[in-house]
């Protein structure tokens, strides 16, 4: 069919997939921003993030094997909930990853100039943010064959580096026994919370191999399979690189390099004094940070497209070009979009807006399960419902001047919504 995608992703490629959408802005930047708010409680923090990502993630996954179409929650929330619930899934979408995609390209230009020692300025950065992107939306653009493969490059780049890391920590300092021991004593419950909740975005990526679903394989084995496995590599990946960190520096120290001018990774990499480590530490960041623009510009678009093709946009939007089977129009339009969150520089809201709306939608993912009929579940009610309340949970412990703009955000598409011709 003319507007339909074509279905050439497999279990390896969609994990893949998940995984260069979750091993980027989170690994490499807000493990040390959660470190700054919880201090050693960020690894119990880290614990409760993956407990509610590993929920959301199998109701995602039975979700997109009951529907595997384009669009995630937007299109699971239409048919399970009803109209409202869908669009604001949509809307939540976006926003939330858009910034997050903006935060990503900023990043990837502050190691881009850093590992060049190259000096700059915000006109520049932002201008060299905005190159970068018009590169990688012309990728996307071009088909799901050669993101794909640009994506399992990336990866596997990223992981080799996070893997050196890792045994560079073990080789120096042995195992990480001591950051453990000192999670449990004099943390601030409110702190953790907090810090859970900005560690939950860090591990949403999984959420892009349901979006991918009309382009999956068989998708009522492969998209069950490939969130699961994504999800226990990221967790495992997740705690050895921060109890790592963590072993290194100190939680206090490490989340102070939020404020520096690099990389908190890179100062942790240079502090084992390793040689090459500090340079491949570099190279693993800008290509985490490159996967995960790849990533989200392929996600957000194929909502965009979901959205367009039930009229919540423009319908030109759901537009397929026949030649590379790709919504170009809907990817150049998500492409404007990142790049006119990445006019802000605002890093620190960004990413504590994601979070909150991130939640919401999850919420509404959970949600959707929940109302799934019997017959099409995989796993028990139990676990949607345990998302459901942890997303509503974590999102309110953001702070209030962060979740205040959120929650105007959702009444203002509300309006819109019912004001909207049919």
């Amino acid at each position: 069919m003319e507007n339909q995608l074509k279905r050439d992703i497999r279990t390896p490629g969609a994990v893949l997939m998940g995984l260069g959408s979750i091993v980027g802005t989170g690994i490499f930047v807000s493990i040390a921003i959660a470190a700054q708010i919880a201090g050693n409680g960020i690894i119990i923090a880290i614990v409760i993030a993956a407990l509610l990502a590993a929920f959301n993630g199998l109701s995602s996954a039975q979700l997109a094997a009951a529907h595997p179409v384009s669009g995630g929650t937007y299109e699971y929330g239409y048919r399970f909930l009803g109209p409202w619930f869908g669009f604001t899934a949509g809307l939540m979408f976006m926003v939330a990853k858009s910034a997050s995609a903006a935060t990503a390209l900023l990043g990837t230009v502050g190691y881009l100039f850093y590992a060049f020692e190259m000096s700059t300025n915000r006109f520049v950065t932002v201008a060299a943010g905005l190159l970068l992107l018009t590169v990688m939306t012309l990728l996307v653009s071009g088909g799901i064959r050669r993101s794909n493969l640009a994506n399992k490059i990336i990866v596997s780049i990223t992981l080799l580096g996070l893997l050196f890391f890792i045994a560079a920590g073990l080789w120096t300092q042995g195992l990480p026994v001591q950051p453990l021991a000192d999670s449990f004593p004099d943390f601030s419950l409110s702190a953790v919370l907090y810090a859970s909740a900005l560690m939950f975005v860090a591990y949403t990526g999984y959420g892009r191999i349901a979006t991918l679903g009309e382009e999956v394989s068989d998708p009522k084995k492969t998209i069950p399979r490939a969130i699961i496995l994504s999800m226990v590599v990221i967790v495992l990946l997740y705690l050895a690189v921060s109890l790592t960190a963590i072993q290194v520096m100190g939680a206090d120290a490490f989340g102070a390099t939020v404020g520096g001018e690099a990389a908190p990774l890179m100062i942790a990499a240079q502090a084992l004094s390793v040689p090459f480590l500090g340079g491949l530490i570099t190279i693993a960041a800008i290509t985490a940070m490159l996967g995960v623009l790849l990533n989200l510009l392929l996600g957000l678009s194929r909502v965009l497209l979901g959205m367009a093709r039930r009229e919540d946009v423009p319908k030109s939007l759901a537009k397929i070009n026949p030649a590379n089977q790709s919504p170009v129009r809907a990817v150049w339009v998500t492409g404007g979009i990142i790049g006119l969150l990445t006019l802000s520089g605002d890093v620190v809201f960004t990413w504590s807006f994601s979070a909150f709306t991130v939640l919401i939608y999850y919420a509404i993912t959970n949600l959707s399960a929940l109302f799934l009929p019997e017959e099409l579940r995989l796993y028990p009610r139990a676990i949607p419902a345990a998302g459901l309340l942890g997303c509503l949970f974590l999102a309110f412990w953001i702070d209030p001047g962060i979740w205040i703009y959120g929650v105007l955000l959702i009444i203002a598409g509300s309006f819109y919504k019912v004001a909207r011709p049919s």
